[in-house]
């Protein structure tokens, strides 16, 4: 059996690190993913993700991501009930994130704030690189 799920959207909001009683590092927030195909004349529409990460992947995601940023997780859908205060039984299906990673879209924050969400479609200059000299093309390469 198979239980995989990649995913790359958006956050919804700012996720926020909690711990168990035990210690262990956890967090949960909601991504939005652009569904691929919309049809001529209406507005592109939108899955909402319940995500959960646990340990270092949680402190990871709460470190470097904020409101807005694109990511990129995979992971395994899960689905558990529990009773809410009412007394009622919820059900939720969620993601359990076992990797993270970034998408490559470079974000300004306003003075460094985790908290602002603002996005420009300015780049950041890029950091200065060393020179590279150019490999001879060579069949005498050890790979």
């Amino acid at each position: 059996m198979l239980n995989r799920i990649v995913l790359m959207g958006r956050l919804t909001a700012n996720p926020e690190l909690k711990s168990t009683t035990t210690g262990k590092s956890v967090t949960s927030f909601s991504i939005a993913v652009e569904r691929n195909y919309n049809k001529p004349g209406e507005e592109r529409k939108v899955d909402f993700f319940n995500v959960v990460c646990w340990n270092y992947t949680a402190e990871f995601v709460c470190r470097y991501f904020a409101k807005g940023n694109m990511i990129a997780l995979e992971g395994k859908r899960q689905s558990r009930t529990y009773q809410a205060n009412d007394g009622s039984t919820r059900y939720v299906t969620e993601i359990v994130a076992d990797t993270v990673s970034f998408t490559g879209e470079r974000v300004q924050k306003a003075n460094n704030n985790k908290d602002s969400s603002s996005t420009t479609s300015e780049q950041p200059p890029l950091p200065s690189q060393p020179d590279f000299e150019n490999m001879p093309l060579d069949d005498d390469l050890p790979f």
